[in-house]
């Protein structure tokens, strides 16, 4: 199971999303450019020393992440308000890569167009939509559930 972020806004989103990643035992792809600086040394801040445990790939574009080898495994998954299929009725595989989007402009037609499923997450009628490491905590947490695949 991977969690991949596509072109991260915020950059203690990504250090969350680094301790998820960690704590949880998933990879983690973060697809670039990035809309700060993406250095070694601002990514270890952000991570705090959850980044010695995670397993994260930085990949410096989206076509780059696509011919990655980590992308051979399973499916993309991609994580959006507009999916049509919910959270709960997906059936996930050990293989599976989460995909989410920017914080501020979501996943474009390209990346929506590659990906081999689209789900959501339900939410309130009222609601816009769900802070990114939550969203993903929650869908990482589900996949896991389904294949059992949470550390021991």
């Amino acid at each position: 199971m991977r969690l991949a972020l596509f072109q991260p806004d915020i950059p203690q989103n990504l250090g969350a999303a680094v301790r998820l990643a960690a704590c949880l035992g998933v990879g983690l792809d973060v697809i670039e450019p990035c809309a700060f600086p993406l250095s070694d040394r601002s990514l270890r801040r952000a991570a705090l020393d959850y980044g010695e445990i995670a397993s994260l790939k930085r990949h410096i574009s989206w076509s780059e992440f696509l011919r990655s080898g980590e992308r051979g495994e399973g499916r993309l998954v991609l994580l959006t308000t507009a999916g049509t299929t919910t959270l709960h009725d997906f059936d996930f595989h050990r293989g599976d890569t989460l995909l989410l989007g920017r914080e501020s402009a979501g996943a474009p037609d390209e990346v929506h167009a590659a990906a081999q499923a689209r789900i959501r997450i339900p939410m309130s009628p009222d609601a816009r939509s769900l802070n990114l490491v939550t969203a993903a905590a929650i869908a990482v947490g589900e996949a896991l559930r389904q294949t059992r695949g949470f550390p021991l």
